[in-house]
Order: structure tokens, then C-alpha cells, then sequence
């Protein structure tokens, strides 16, 4: 194993310090396990609050602030947050206008967030609830939980979190959040397994000259293994698994997506290929953005998801954020 650690049992802490002292707009409550904007709670707007398990960055501390979340509860590496975290959060940014629970399809993290949402309400804090399933490689039903929220998780942040900072209602909020995750769909591929601080080692075997189709942001198994591709063949089945489950009949967000390990060179000629394939399609493309953004580590690979957007939505997109790893805008 080669990373750059003290040691397993510390790496979360360890990297919450380094996130406090490079942003100090972010208040980091390294013991407790919160991330929070400084002003909050901002008067009369409500607050969106996410979270999950470590090893997705920066997904999610790294999209709090303004025009995005309110705060983000990180767990230890791939497991989900504990429910004191999600209620300190909620408490922390709530304003009086209540809170929206952002929450990706894991049972962990559902069960975790809904356990908080409870204790929350008891404590007098107006809840709303956005569940992400948007990864078209997992049927729903079967022998999981359903499909897993990847990708779109970041559209759900952006655009929920713009029309909360332009201090629409909570039950707005709520729905469009909810909105976004029904218009959006995912697809990732794995060119490399992940390996986490506390096992050492690949999380799954992937022979080299293989790659796995379908795969999940915690290293989950795919839809099948293949042998290696070129970007143009993987950016066609790819953009196909996407658009046969939800065919767009408008404009489209695209996120073009690293899985940790697959460098800005690579994802940018990947995103060449994806913008071909979607022109070919007649898909009509409104925005692009390219970068490692919902993370797995050390995975080589990327995904692509697609949200399809009208003008309100895109209005949101285009609004402007603040955060430690999305800013644009004022």
C-alpha cells in the first residue's frame, strides 16, 4: 500500500484538519465530525445538509457554502455518518426555515439520515428529504436497495442549493431536489479496483487489460467485465445505458466524472468522445463539467450522468456557488 497517511485509523480527522487550515470561510468541527459555513444559519433561507462515507471528495464537505450546502457530515471511509452528526448539522444551519436532508441510496446512509431526521423534528426543526438513485447499472428491487445515487448527487447539491440560497420555501426546495434526481441518470466504469487505508489492498480483483461496466462509487461489482476499450467505445456504452433507461427530450447537464485516479488529460479527451456520442444521439448538450468531483479513492475510471434541465433548472445551475471545489458565478 502507498499512501499518503499516518495511519488508517486517523485519516479522516487527518484530512478535516488539513480541510480547516486551507479554508477558512468553513467552520470544521474535527471531533464531532461536521462541516459547516461559516455565516450560517442564514436568515430566512432554508439549508441543505449531506453527507456520507469518506473516500468521495469532494464530495460532499467540499461543496458546502453558499449556493450549494449548508454543511456535510463525513463518516469513516466508505461508511456512513452517525445520526448525532446529521442533528448537530441540522441544528448548526438551520434558520428557522428548516432543513433538507440530501441522501444518497445506501442503507446505511438511509437509515442513519431518517434515524436523524426523527430527532431533529423532535427538537422542533422542519425536515425535508431528497433521496439520490440516479446509477442505471443497478435494477431497482432485487437484492438491493434499490439504485445507488452517484453522480447526480452534485446536480442535486447545485441546483437544490441555489433556490435555497435564493430563499425559496423548504417544501420548494424539497421538490426540486427531488426533481433533479428523477431527471437525471448515471453510468460508471472502473479501469482500476479501489483500495482502502484500513484493507491495504485492491477491494476486488480487475486483471490488468479488463475493466469493469457498471461499477458503483464504493467499488460495488458492474454490470460485466470486458476487456479494455478505447474512450470511444466505453463513451457509447455508456452514454447508451444512460439515455435507453431516460431518453432526454430537452437540453442536458453533463457531469463527465474521474473516479479518483484517471487524470484531467484523460478525462477531457474521455469527454470528447461522450460529447460525440450525445451529438450523434441528438441529445442536445446545455452544460459540461469535467473534473473529479464523486470520487472513489484511488479507482481509475470515470462515469457520466446526465440530468435533463428547463430553463428554471438551468437558471439554478448557472447561479452562482462558493464552495472549496465548485465556485463560479460573483
Amino acid at each position: 500500500m502507498r499512501m499518503l497517511i499516518n495511519v488508517p485509523e486517523t485519516v479522516v480527522a487527518d484530512a478535516l484538519r488539513g480541510m480547516a487550515a486551507a479554508h477558512p470561510e468553513l467552520l470544521v468541527d474535527v471531533e464531532h465530525r461536521v462541516i459547516v459555513r461559516r455565516d450560517a444559519p442564514v436568515a430566512g433561507q432554508v439549508a441543505l445538509v449531506s453527507g456520507g462515507g469518506s473516500g468521495h471528495e469532494p464530495l460532499h464537505g467540499g461543496f458546502v457554502g453558499p449556493g450549494m450546502l449548508a454543511a456535510a457530515c463525513p463518516g469513516e471511509v466508505f461508511t456512513s455518518p452517525v445520526p448525532d452528526q446529521m442533528v448537530r448539522a441540522a441544528a448548526a444551519v438551520d434558520s428557522g426555515q428548516g432543513v433538507v436532508f440530501v441522501i444518497k441510496n445506501y442503507t446505511g446512509d438511509v437509515l442513519n439520515f431518517d434515524m436523524a431526521a426523527e430527532l431533529a423534528e423532535d427538537e422542533g426543526i422542519r425536515l425535508g428529504r431528497v433521496l439520490v438513485h440516479d446509477d442505471v447499472a443497478v435494477s431497482d428491487g432485487g437484492d438491493t436497495a434499490g439504485r445507488r445515487g452517484t453522480g447526480a448527487t452534485l446536480f442535486v447539491e447545485k441546483i437544490a442549493g441555489a433556490a435555497a440560497e435564493a430563499g425559496a420555501p423548504l417544501e420548494r426546495v424539497e421538490a426540486i431536489g427531488r426533481q433533479v434526481n428523477d431527471l437525471s441518470r448515471s453510468f460508471g466504469v472502473a479501469l482500476s479496483a479501489v483500495t482502502t487505508p484500513a484493507k491495504g489492498s485492491p477491494t476486488f480483483d480487475l486483471p490488468g487489460g479488463e475493466l469493469e461496466l457498471g461499477i458503483g462509487i464504493h467499488g460495488e461489482p458492474g454490470r460485466e467485465r470486458r476487456p479494455m476499450m478505447t474512450a470511444r467505445e466505453i463513451a457509447d456504452i455508456s452514454v447508451d445505458a444512460v439515455i435507453e433507461d431516460r431518453e432526454p427530450r430537452g437540453p442536458v447537464l453533463v457531469l463527465v466524472n474521474g473516479m479518483g485516479a484517471t487524470p484531467l488529460l484523460e478525462l477531457y479527451g474521455y469527454n470528447a468522445e461522450v460529447q460525440r456520442a450525445l451529438a450523434e444521439r441528438r441529445v442536445s448538450v446545455a452544460r459540461t463539467l469535467v473534473g473529479n468531483y464523486v470520487t472513489s479513492l484511488d479507482m481509475a475510471g470515470c462515469s457520466v450522468t446526465l440530468c435533463e434541465v428547463d430553463e428554471e433548472l438551468l437558471g439554478l445551475w448557472d447561479a452562482p456557488v462558493r464552495t472549496a471545489a465548485l465556485r463560479w458565478g460573483r
